[in-house]
């Protein structure tokens, strides 16, 4: 377990029997785990003994997914669907549902039962304790050898260069205080990676290791080429450090450059030979236009999502929802926060009045 090296003073929260956890839960074609899921989940919540609400976020699935998600929810009260008119993309489905939440606290997990639904218990135990933040570090992963070197790397890499320190091996799977819930969801980044903006928005964080369950199946829903785009997302959000390695490209250039015209002048001037300059003309000029290619590359990354910022396309669209107390509401965690401190400036200009 580790904690955070700032110091906040301690939250004092409502008794756990008085609290409402929101569980968001991303789906995209996971039909054969969905009711065994719920089941798992409800468990580990009725042993918190707290009041809970769980949101799916049908992410476009092409399976019979939404069909047994609206039946859960038909059968069970507690249990929120949100349908996407498409697939947007795990981290679109966690903003929405995100949005959606009404709780004290969120708990953000995947649907694959790769993140163990026991955790919730240890999750609220460090809330209750004051912690704004309870992400998982995962632990004793089931992957494939290569998957486990390329995750390593990652989390090596992304703590190496970020200009956020971003606790390694915490993914999305984790616990946050409904303020944190509010500031994220705020956020206007548009190429979005969960667990670095859960790190930068700061409060009392803490981490709690967890085993690394195998999928409850062979094929993942993520491909590894969607996996390196969200590490791509991740580099590019939270670090500028792709662009300052042209300052040590340029310094290589100089250094290149002066032993080439040092060379020259060498010849020129002591020993007369002719420079036989054909083929280091040629490679001198490839590897730099190499350089320059990459360069290009790396701010076209930049200015792409620049670009996609300024455009300010939603991040999703929601078809359709189940079970949602005000379906016409767009993001009940906001709107519960707006109306709490409309209540408190009105409680505050009544008081004003009085005499």
């Amino acid at each position: 377990m580790k904690a955070a090296n700032f110091q906040h003073s301690k939250t004092l929260r409502k008794p756990i029997a008085d609290s409402l956890i929101s569980i968001v839960l991303p789906v995209f074609n996971e039909q054969d785990v969905l009711p065994q899921l719920l089941q798992a989940v409800e468990d580990s919540l009725q042993s918190a003994g707290c009041g809970y609400e769980i949101i799916f976020v049908n992410d476009g699935s092409s399976d019979q997914s939404g069909q047994i998600l609206d039946d859960l929810a038909e059968l069970n009260s507690r249990v929120r669907v949100l349908h996407f008119a498409k697939n947007f993309g795990h981290q679109a489905a966690v903003q929405a549902g995100l949005l959606h939440t009404t709780g004290d606290a969120v708990v953000i997990m995947d649907s694959d039962m790769q993140d163990s639904p026991s955790a919730i218990v240890d999750f609220i135990e460090q809330w209750q304790a004051g912690y704004d933040v309870v992400y998982a570090i995962r632990t004793d992963r089931k992957e494939n050898l290569v998957k486990r070197w390329a995750f390593q790397t990652f989390h090596k890499t992304l703590n190496l260069i970020a200009s956020t320190s971003i606790p390694r091996d915490a993914g999305n799977f984790g616990l946050i205080d409904r303020k944190v819930a509010i500031q994220i969801a705020q956020l206007n980044d548009r190429d979005r990676y969960f667990p670095g903006l859960r790190s930068w928005v700061g409060y009392r964080q803490i981490g709690v290791s967890v085993e690394r369950l195998a999928r409850y199946d062979k094929n993942p829903r993520v491909s590894f080429a969607q996996l390196c785009g969200l590490a791509k997302t991740a580099i590019f959000s939270f670090s500028f450090f792709p662009l300052t390695v042209f300052y040590i490209i340029a310094a290589l250039s100089a250094v290149v450059c002066l032993g080439l015209i040092s060379f020259v002048f060498y010849h020129k001037i002591f020993t007369g030979l002719a420079i036989p300059g054909w083929a280091s003309t040629t490679i001198t000029a490839s590897f730099f236009g190499m350089l320059n290619a990459l360069g290009i590359g790396i701010l076209g990354e930049y200015v792409t999502r620049i670009y996609d910022q300024v455009r300010a396309r939603p991040m999703f669209i929601v078809g359709s929802k189940t079970n949602f107390d005000a379906p016409e509401v767009d993001a009940p965690l906001l709107s519960k926060s707006e109306n709490s401190q409309s209540s408190k400036i009105d409680a505050d200009s009544e008081f004003s009045r009085q005499p």
